[in-house]
């Protein structure tokens, strides 16, 4: 491992065990229960539930977490540790989805029959997805959401909640995709055409669903034709003009593949 690397895991090291810290602190704070309250945890998990859907997400904390401490054996306890993921994730700050992503990770772990666990696995996901960067930066975070959302698949083939899974994989494959492509894209305009090439291939081999294939298609066709392979480029054109109706290539795939064949 390069020096660089081992101060990033060093880095995101520290950064766990000083949210870990933060989180043990907050998970201290406790509400006092009306005198005579006959089902305690049920009073907590209904004052946090309602906390959460204002979003006023400390204090859903403040309740959900006494039942996670307090009361082990609550059947509300396996849905409060889900909430108090779920209010990690609602904040949205850096530190808070790494500590949402926690939650959802114990969750699987502590109860991975649970009928909730399917949603455990999203929310994970989801807690890598919320962190993703630009395409043409890091892409570590599109990567760990990817292998999450590749686990539902595999664990939980039948959830409702598959639908928006695979919208949210969509999305997630496309960033990985898009950065692949904008590498492809450089090469291509320095006129390294081979790697250019080699690039563009590789983004159609890895996601033949790409939504922005369009742009693939194009530029690996005119990479092709710049290096002397025109034959293998007009297929790479009819392509582009058979799946797509809307791109702003179209035109120029148009009179290039014209161009092509009458050569």
């Amino acid at each position: 491992m390069t020096d660089r690397r081992w101060r990033r895991w060093w880095q995101i090291a520290g950064r766990v065990a000083l949210l870990a810290a933060f989180a043990a602190c907050g998970a201290r704070q406790t509400t006092t229960l009306p005198p005579g309250t006959a089902q305690p945890d049920r009073y907590l998990f209904e004052r946090g539930t309602e906390a959460l859907q204002m979003e006023k997400w400390l204090n859903a904390r403040t309740y959900l977490q006494q039942i996670v401490d307090g009361y082990p054996q609550s059947p509300f306890r396996p849905d409060a540790k889900l909430a108090v993921g779920d209010s990690y994730l609602g904040e949205g700050t850096a530190e808070s989805v790494v500590l949402a992503a926690n939650e959802f990770r114990e969750f699987l772990t502590f109860y991975p029959t649970n009928p909730r666990a399917d949603y455990a696995q999203y929310k994970l996901a989801m807690s890598h997805f919320q962190q993703m960067r630009a395409p043409a930066r890091d892409q570590t975070e599109t990567k760990a959401a990817l292998v999450d959302f590749d686990v539902f698949f595999q664990k939980f083939p039948n959830s409702p909640l598959m639908p928006d899974v695979k919208q949210h994989w969509r999305i997630a494959r496309d960033r990985l995709s898009q950065a692949s492509y904008l590498v492809g894209l450089h090469y291509y305009r320095i006129r390294w055409y081979p790697g250019a090439i080699d690039r563009f291939r590789e983004v159609l081999r890895e996601d033949s669903g790409f939504t922005g294939r369009d742009a693939v298609y194009f530029y690996l066709a005119e990479s092709l034709t710049k290096t002397d392979k025109k034959a293998e480029a007009i297929p790479y054109f009819e392509r582009l003009l058979a799946e797509f109706d809307r791109s702003d290539h179209l035109e120029d795939a148009r009179s290039r593949l014209e161009e092509l064949k009458n050569q």
